[in-house]
């Protein structure tokens, strides 16, 4: 994929949400890139919102978070389903099963599996 000269404004939020989880996490960029299978530069591109990102390197990166992808494409400010997916993300898996379990008993909504 080429590589821009002016950022994409969600690419952009999406490279920012990035380096956010980076620092977050006291990543440098060549850790995360190695941790991804990433180039350095191309990571660095996609936190500037410069590189055109595929569903692969979405993929990686989640890997290299220990994330699911979707904690990379959601945003807080946005969206209440976000900011409780950010509150998830801070918590043990222990913790989320506990709380779907008794938004389960709550409401009665079930998850489809696939």
């Amino acid at each position: 994929m080429p590589r821009r000269t002016v950022p994409e404004p969600f690419a952009l939020k999406v490279g920012t949400r990035i380096r956010e989880l980076r620092k977050e996490r006291g990543l440098s960029l060549g850790k995360l890139a190695d941790a991804c299978y990433l180039s350095k530069g191309h990571l660095s591109s996609v936190e500037h919102g410069l590189a055109a990102i595929t569903i692969q390197t979405i993929e990686r990166l989640a890997f290299g978070f220990g994330v699911p992808p979707l904690y990379l494409l959601t945003f807080a400010a946005d969206d209440e389903r976000a900011k409780t997916a950010e509150l998830l993300r801070e918590m043990s898996n222990a913790d989320v099963r506990k709380i779907r379990r008794r938004i389960q008993e709550e409401t009665g909504i079930r998850v489809k599996r696939s």
